[in-house]
């Protein structure tokens, strides 16, 4: 610990986001940069606390205090090195974690003014890249092959990991391009994709095969890939989106959120859907149905869009603002979250159920919602009761925002032609009627729709998992 004061002399400084007026203009990173002094001295304000409640809060484990002392010191390379022991990919959560370890800072506790921990991992690992800290590592290889079903945050840390192992690994993919929710669910106002492009530069350097646009179970058996490799791992995500069945859902006008954030993140690559598959909020009035992140996210590609105005309404309460007792710290906080997306122009409600959908010749033209109300029902769990109270608000294009659907069903994901008991760590094969040891899961396809850094976190599980296996 270089500087034990620096603390109590030195407030926080975030660098903040580019201006409203400039941002809404483009699709480019929202949230500036600290030039790399202040940055330097970010850093000296890591306590190195006794208890570091910033690893513990992590889930994959970083020693935040470790590297936050080296860059406060300049050792720029140390600290880069110290970051990926724990994080395969520092450029991702730099952008978009929500920093569970910044709300369980000590100083988050105390002064209320947390280390800038999420943003300083960035920075390291931004310098890593341009000084050349960057190599590619490739291992002597031991012979054994493993095939890696999506390319999103898990199944990169699970073929990252392995490769590193001297294991050949394949990852299969879907779509276009490698990525995952990571390219075709984030915006790149949050996360550019040169980022993405960037890092799969470098594992394909080290030796990673991406196989993309083929999707198993379709284009390829599944059982082909368990009788060719030694290991094969699912990261297939959580891609079904939850639904809204209600009248008038198949109006023209109302989507998935995905289809206006995955439509939008590839028309920036230049891939162009048909034009009448086009869907724009250009001067148009936009409902969000859902509060959290993908919500926000719609609202901030319906802004750059030209939208008229835009409503997102929530089905729960309001959060408390700052504080809530219900989750104290170290724990995350769950308070009202304004995102760079909210600033740029939404209004926001909350208690609402939207009812049904309202159109004219096949149109979407207004939306039916109903006010209600939340109480502690007899077993602890809050029920939810319509107040009756409702109004029709006019829209034309409406986004469900609602989550997605956990893959697993009492322990066991049926996907790509096979049945996976994640519990037991088998495969039952429909075809072959076989338990078959070598398939593994991961990610969001075991635990439904969850954080980028949570599914890194079970890719490295299953890696040493599948590695300690295939020993």
């Amino acid at each position: 610990m270089g500087n034990p004061k620096a603390f109590l002399t030195i407030h926080r400084q975030e660098a903040g986001y580019r201006p409203v007026h400039d941002r809404i203009e483009d699709f480019s990173e929202v949230e500036q940069t600290l030039n790399s002094a202040d940055r330097r001295s970010q850093a000296s304000r890591c306590m190195d606390c006794g208890v570091p409640f910033c690893h513990w809060a992590c889930p994959v484990g970083n020693k935040q205090p470790e590297w936050q002392d080296l860059l406060y010191k300049g050792k720029w390379r140390e600290a880069y090195q110290i970051l990926v022991e724990t994080c395969d990919f520092p450029e991702f959560t730099g952008r978009v974690c929500p920093a569970l370890c910044e709300k369980s800072c000590v100083l988050k506790l105390s002064a209320d003014e947390p280390v800038t921990i999420r943003e300083n991992e960035a920075a390291i690992m931004e310098a890593a890249f341009r000084e050349g800290y960057v190599q590619p590592i490739c291992p002597e290889r031991n012979g054994k092959k493993i095939a890696v079903i999506g390319s999103g945050p898990a199944g990169l840390t699970v073929a990252n990991r392995l490769n590193r192992k001297g294991y050949e690994v394949t990852v299969y993919e879907k779509h276009e391009l490698p990525g995952g929710l990571l390219r075709f669910g984030i915006p790149n106002f949050k996360l550019s994709k040169a980022v993405i492009d960037r890092r799969i530069r470098l594992m394909r350097e080290e030796g990673i095969n991406f196989i993309l646009n083929t999707e198993i179970g379709k284009d390829i058996p599944a059982k082909d890939l368990i009788e060719k490799y030694d290991a094969v791992c699912i990261a297939i995500g959580a891609e079904v989106p939850r639904d809204l069945p209600i009248e008038g859902r198949n109006l023209k006008g109302v989507h998935f959120a995905l289809e206006l954030l995955g439509q939008q993140n590839r028309i920036l690559e230049g891939i162009m859907p048909l034009s009448k598959d086009v869907i724009s909020a250009k001067g148009k009035k936009v409902l969000v149905i859902g509060g959290g992140d993908t919500g926000s996210d719609c609202v901030g590609t319906c802004n750059r869009h030209g939208a008229e105005k835009i409503i997102q309404i929530e089905i729960m309460p309001k959060p408390p603002v700052h504080e809530n007792p219900a989750t104290p710290w170290p724990m995350y906080p769950t308070v009202l979250k304004t995102s760079s997306s909210h600033e740029e122009g939404c209004d926001r409600r909350w208690l609402l159920s939207a009812l049904r959908f309202i159109g004219e010749k096949n149109k979407l033209k207004a939306v039916e919602v109903e006010e209600v109300s939340w109480t502690e029902g007899e077993n602890g769990r809050m029920q939810m009761k319509p107040t009756g109270k409702k109004e029709i608000i006019d829209v034309d294009l409406a986004f469900l925002a609602m989550g997605f659907i956990c893959p697993v069903q009492d322990g066991v994901i049926s996907e790509l032609g096979l049945t996976v008991d994640i519990r037991k760590n088998i495969v039952i094969d429909s075809l072959q009627k076989s338990n078959i040891n070598k398939v593994f899961a991961c990610g969001d396809a075991t635990t439904g729709a969850s954080l980028v850094v949570k599914a890194m976190a079970s890719g490295k599980e299953t890696a040493e998992a599948i590695d300690r296996y295939l020993k």
